[in-house]
């Protein structure tokens, strides 16, 4: 089912699209490229989310603080990195 979207957002409050209506691994692909882009590195990215059909927000990256929802998979991460 192709049903999740990923949202690129810039400094100015501005947002893009860059995937609709995709499967959750393209979705999850994209995500990854958007937040370790030349973009995210230096700042005209500050923040990516990937939604499902029905707008909610399934995973949340903001620019400085890495991945913010779900709050289980940053904590994951960092568990892996000790």
């Amino acid at each position: 089912m192709h049903e999740f979207s990923v949202v690129q957002f810039f400094p100015d409050e501005t947002y893009e699209y860059v995937k609709r209506f995709v499967s959750a691994e393209e979705a999850m692909l994209a995500f990854m490229h958007y937040t370790s882009c030349v973009g995210a590195k230096i700042g005209t990215t500050v923040r990516v989310i990937i939604t499902d059909g029905g707008d909610c927000i399934n995973m949340e990256w903001i620019r400085g603080k890495g991945i913010t929802f779900p709050p289980e998979f940053e904590q994951i991460r960092k568990a892996k990195e000790n």
